[in-house]
């Protein structure tokens, strides 16, 4: 039988270990532990990146099963950023799926898909663990990056930051999230005209809407972190009562997303050449945004 000692020892090493499209950042002395994204070649959820950040996840998990009792953690805050000050991701892997879509490869873009819910649901269950998920947004956060920012428990955004769901564009729709994630923060309706619109909204915009809950001054993201930790441990006991009294009211299920996942597989297998040139404009676009 493994030692406890030993079991904390493998336990550690799981949050330091070191990934090719993850930076990870452990500050024990705030409880905050980062996992900051950095893709290749463009800032989206390659492949790679799901599996990583999912691998970080279970690893965060696995440390509070494996806590001893009565010792206290070490992580409270589990931030999702970006290594991009000027991109926080723009959102799903466009060449990736093209692909798929143009092949009739209806596994793949159901695999991708999947991929992105297995990512974004335990964030949003905060890791089924005693933590506060937060999204630290600076920059442009489009299409699958919004509904990732939205997944966090707490989301903070600079002023500057751009969000918003472009897929109407390619005549597709945000499948990952966006719908269940907006619907419970603004409602139904307003959450549809956001999807429908395609709009690119300021930061400012969405925090008047309820969509974000802390505004931070450009390049102060990280001091509004702090405030907010420094705010939310003289409470974290009730935050953390009212995160699951607010998933028993009005929870967000793994079977709802799945359901509303493949629609959009359903959906994007009927997407038409034209709407596919869209696709690849969106990608130059994006790919100049990166580059220029």
């Amino acid at each position: 039988m493994m030692s406890s000692s030993l079991l904390a020892k493998q336990t550690q090493q799981g949050l330091d270990k070191e990934y090719s499209q993850l930076v990870i950042r452990h500050d024990k002395e705030r409880h905050i532990i980062h996992h900051s994204m950095n893709s290749n070649p463009r800032p989206c959820f390659t492949p790679t990146l799901l599996s990583e950040i999912r691998s970080f996840q279970q690893s965060v998990s696995d440390y509070f099963a494996e806590l001893p009792e009565n010792e206290e953690a070490d992580i409270r805050y589990v931030v999702l950023s970006s290594e991009n000050p000027k991109i926080f991701n723009l959102g799903g892997d466009l060449n990736h799926f093209r692909t798929a879509i143009q092949q009739r490869d209806r596994e793949t873009l159901m695999s991708y898909a999947q991929g992105c819910i297995d990512v974004l649901y335990p964030n949003i269950i905060n890791l089924d663990s005693p933590v506060i998920t937060v999204s630290l947004v600076q920059g442009s956060a489009l299409g699958g990056g919004f509904e990732a920012a939205l997944s966090s428990n707490v989301v903070i955004a600079e002023r500057s930051a751009q969000m918003g769901l472009p897929e109407v564009l390619f005549n597709l729709f945000p499948g990952m999230g966006a719908y269940s994630l907006l619907a419970r923060r603004i409602g139904m309706q307003k959450a549809e005209e956001m999807i429908l619109s395609g709009k690119i909204y300021l930061a400012e915009e969405l925090y008047e809407m309820g969509v974000i809950d802390i505004l931070a001054e450009d390049g102060e993201g990280e001091q509004a972190l702090d405030k907010f930790i420094k705010k939310a441990d003289r409470t974290h006991n009730t935050r953390l009562a009212l995160q699951k009294v607010r998933q028993c009211y009005h929870p967000v299920k793994y079977e709802e997303l799945i359901d509303i996942v493949t629609i959009w597989v359903d959906t994007a297998l009927t997407l038409k050449d034209r709407d596919l040139r869209m696709m690849d404009r969106l990608v130059r676009a994006q790919n100049k945004q990166v580059n220029g």
